[in-house]
Parts: C-alpha cells; structure tokens; sequence
C-alpha cells in the first residue's frame, strides 16, 4: 500500500518583477498553508517522508507543513525535478521513488498536480488550488506499478475559511 498526499504550493506573490523559482508566498498564501496543514494533521500517518519542489513558493509551503505536523525541517528533501508543471514529468519522479517510502508527501506546482490527481485518482477534480491537499492511496507495493488509486481526502483551503 502506497499513500501519495500532494500539495500544490500557496498562493504567491507576482507584485515584485522576480524569476518563477524566487516567487514567495502572499500573506493570504501563508494563511492558507497553515489552515489546510492543521486540517491535515489526522490524515497522515505516522511515517512518512517530504520531498518539495525548489522554488521558493513551495519551500515555503512545505515549511509551513512541517512546522504544523511537527516534522523536521532538516529531513525536507530538494529536489529540482519536482519544479515541473507537467504531469508525465511527475508521474516519472514519483515512479521513482525508493519503494521503503510507504507515505509520501509531496509539494509541487499545477498543471502537473491536477492532471495527476485526475490521471491516477477516481474523482475528477477540476483544479486543485493553491494549498490544496489531496491523499492518494494504491493497492501497489512498487511505487513503479502504481496505476489508477483511490482519493482518501481532499482539503481545499475555501472549505475551511
């Protein structure tokens, strides 16, 4: 059984002229990110590793996450692949995962959440918002074989405001 729980970044910021990957976080962003990581604190296990995209806007988000679920903040991992906005490109990072990750947590940016979720999860989820959470489970053991899984929980920010 693999759990896969995928963030899509908080809103952030377009008011300074900076690159995509320096873009932070709105204050409505960091509200957001707080209320939906302290909604979720029940749905994730007790194990589970986090992997988040490298631009600013999404290391920030998983901060915020790790605060509220009391995870160590030195045990985030970086990874420059994850700053994709395609879903084959994540389908393929997440296929490649080390199978001793039963519980991923994963924070990245759309396109590529949405058209993920909506390949691999049994409900059709128009958009997945900014500090969206959405927990997939597969009846795989093999991050490589994981096919069409099943949407245990969403959590969009909006629900909660």
């Amino acid at each position: 059984m693999k759990n896969l729980f995928l963030v899509r970044h908080a809103k952030s910021s377009w008011e300074v002229p900076t690159h995509d990957k320096d873009r932070g976080l709105t204050c409505q962003g960091v509200k957001d990110a707080h209320l939906v990581s302290s909604e979720a604190k029940d749905s994730i296990p007790k194990a589970y590793v986090i992997f988040s995209s490298t631009a600013k806007r999404t290391t920030n988000t998983a901060l915020i996450f790790a605060q509220n679920l009391a995870y160590p903040i030195e045990s985030i991992i970086y990874k420059d692949d994850l700053y994709t906005f395609d879903e084959n490109d994540l389908e393929k990072v997440i296929k490649s995962y080390s199978n001793s990750y039963e519980s991923v947590i994963l924070f990245g940016h759309n396109g590529a959440i949405t058209d993920f979720v909506n390949k691999f999860g049994d409900v059709y989820i128009e958009n997945v918002p900014t500090s969206g959470f959405v927990h997939l489970k597969f009846e795989a053991e093999d991050w490589k074989k994981i096919k069409k899984g099943k949407i245990e929980k969403i959590i969009f920010p909006k629900n909660l405001r």
